[in-house]
């Protein structure tokens, strides 16, 4: 149509101006058209990222509504600052440890796709249902060179998040609080120590957790997990170095 119209401006340019002038004037606005049609493609296909979130009941978001789970909580604050996202895609359930997460992911076939972005959170349940500990740092190591591959091997598009202290939990407190703290904290030394050697990004969110005692708010229904308002202090931890990777 684009092409037709120019060569009949050629044939007409001789002839007579009054003709030519409304026609060329159609073609410009049939390019502008095209060229806004070519824009909206690009701006709604290609730039959409897709978001793989890895865990157990913190990434899944036990006793809380599915609105108030962090990596949704996560891609509604990236897609206000102007990142494009998919919904997450979640891999979590509620007392998984981390030979329960790698069955899972094989089993779920993810492995053979590429995500834009993938977070990792796993490591309370093998702390809490005593799996041998010696065992965690190679069971994570595993699982974080997956996230690297499940982020088509671009480790700065993968984060690693910290294992948060439910000590400070009405939960915790009727167990050996001192002792969860100290078993977590050795936990969270693994996974940073992996997350370093590998040159992954990590956010310790264990502070933040350690706060449910003073703020109850803090602490879901359950008086074990984390509230949305928890989650949200994760994301306002995250956010800005999330968002300037994903740019």
């Amino acid at each position: 149509m684009i092409l037709a119209g120019i060569l009949l401006i050629f044939h007409l340019m001789a002839k007579n101006y009054l003709i030519v002038f409304p026609i060329l004037m159609i073609l410009v606005t049939e390019i502008a058209y095209a060229q806004d049609l070519m824009r909206e493609h690009l701006n709604t296909d290609t730039n959409v990222r897709s978001y793989l979130a890895l865990g157990d009941s913190y990434t899944i978001g036990e006793s809380v509504p599915p609105e108030d789970r962090y990596p949704v909580q996560l891609v509604n604050r990236l897609r206000q600052g102007g990142i494009a996202l998919e919904d997450p895609v979640i891999i979590a359930t509620t007392g998984w440890t981390t030979d329960d997460l790698d069955c899972e992911i094989k089993a779920s076939g993810f492995d053979r796709d590429t995500f834009d972005f993938v977070s990792l959170l796993i490591g309370v349940n093998d702390q809490y249902q005593n799996k041998p500990f010696e065992n965690y740092y190679f069971n994570f190591a595993k699982l974080l060179l997956r996230a690297v591959e499940l982020a088509g091997n671009v480790k700065e598009h993968v984060v690693v998040i910290s294992i948060p202290d439910y000590a400070f939990t009405p939960f915790g407190q009727n167990r050996d609080a001192g002792k969860i703290s100290e078993e977590l904290d050795r936990y969270n030394q693994v996974n940073k120590q992996v997350a370093d050697y590998y040159g992954i990004s990590y956010f310790d969110i264990t502070p933040i957790s350690r706060q449910g005692l003073q703020h109850p708010e803090l602490v879901a229904t359950d008086g074990l997990h984390p509230s949305g308002k928890m989650y949200a202090l994760w994301v306002d931890l995250m956010l800005k170095d999330i968002m300037e990777e994903l740019r």
